[in-house]
């Protein structure tokens, strides 16, 4: 299989499988003399493992992550650096009506169709247990550009959105949902419980915003700081479309609507508005970088769903084991780190081709 690695400059390769001995990720480019220890990329691995709250899977992974090289006396020394997590509480008999019949929504029909075999326990290199390995990945990012502050919330789930109007950030981390709004934290809890019940599940939209950034990273056509962002969400599991900005919003506006209006200010421009989201003409502006990001419900459902067994048989299926109910809420840290690994790996291309 190819492309398992996403940069240019600071790269980053992930590896293993769902229900193998474990995961990991392999990051190189990153400048040497950076501190970096496994207690910096601990906290946003543990906001991201599953069995934190009835909400998520229950499947109980402690997720601590080792570095195995490219670390001495507490610095980056420039060279690769493994980090590995081990997997210990796979339960790869949950999985065997799966080796006979694809799960809809999921990638077992087309992994089968384009390699004709596939590792049927939890999806192997498809499920989303590979995220952990970036999120790993991301916080070495953070390392390389310490001055952007990366946050991200889930602002609806289900169809079911937030009050702006009663949007408090000190919440996110105080709820099971990372959700800005506690009235809409209560709906979710209800509704997600609901779904739970019913082995079913629902979507969630994730925004996520990068303040720091200065003017300048990205480039025109084809390193577009939009594109990359964009890449980079879309490789997420269950991701299903992302917006920069205003989105698909701004075909609704007129052209002065749209346009980020800018006055004279004591460091340049003071910007209006943000409807680009703080990229214009693929090059960031110094304003935050805004995107959302719309993750699909989990295909992973105990109610019957017509299928087809490898054979060509008609069929249903349920999909037994351990599974989120909605799987955009673990997707927080999953998008932070995207955003991280990109504006570190944009800021690096910046500095070969212009300085400091």
């Amino acid at each position: 299989m190819s492309f398992n690695t996403f940069g240019r400059v600071f790269r980053f390769t992930t590896w293993g499988e769902s229900h193998g001995p474990a995961i990991g990720a392999v990051v190189d480019g990153c400048p040497p003399g950076l501190a970096l220890s496994e207690a910096d990329i601990q906290p946003f691995l543990d906001k991201r493992k599953p069995g934190t709250s009835k909400f998520t899977t229950q499947r109980r992974e402690a997720d601590e992550v080792r570095i195995l090289s490219g670390v001495f006396e507490g610095r980056t020394t420039g060279t690769p650096i493994s980090l590995l997590i081990e997997n210990t509480d796979q339960r790869s008999k949950d999985y065997s009506d799966v080796a006979r019949a694809y799960r809809p929504g999921h990638a077992d029909y087309a992994y089968d169709a384009k390699y004709g075999f596939r590792d049927y326990r939890g999806g192997g290199r498809s499920s989303a247990r590979e995220t952990a390995s970036r999120v790993a990945a991301g916080a070495v990012a953070r390392a390389v550009i310490p001055d952007v502050d990366i946050f991200a919330w889930v602002s609806a789930i289900g169809g079911d959105a937030i009050d702006y109007a009663d949007f408090d950030a000190a919440q996110i981390d105080q709820n099971p949902f990372f959700c800005p709004d506690p009235a809409a934290a209560v709906r979710w809890e209800a509704m997600v419980d609901a779904a739970r019940k019913d082995g079913s599940s629902l979507g969630a939209v994730v925004e996520c915003v990068a303040s720091g950034a200065p003017a300048g990273w990205g480039a025109p056509l084809y390193a577009k700081l939009d594109s990359e962002l964009a890449a980079a969400m879309m490789s997420i599991n269950a991701v299903k479309g992302v917006e920069i900005g205003d989105g698909f919003g701004a075909a609704a506006l007129r052209g002065e609507e749209n346009a980020d209006a800018m006055r004279p200010g004591e460091n340049g421009p003071t910007f209006m508005a943000n409807h680009a989201g703080g990229i214009a003409g693929g090059i960031s502006t110094g304003q935050p970088i805004r995107l959302r990001v719309a993750f699909k419900p989990t295909s992973s459902i105990l109610i019957p769903v017509d299928t087809v067994t490898r054979e060509g048989e008609a069929s249903q299926i349920i999909t037994k084991g351990r599974h989120d109910p909605c799987v955009g809420i673990r997707g927080v840290p999953v998008v932070e780190a995207m955003m991280a690994l990109v504006l570190a790996d944009q800021y690096l291309l910046h500095r070969a081709q212009c300085g400091e």
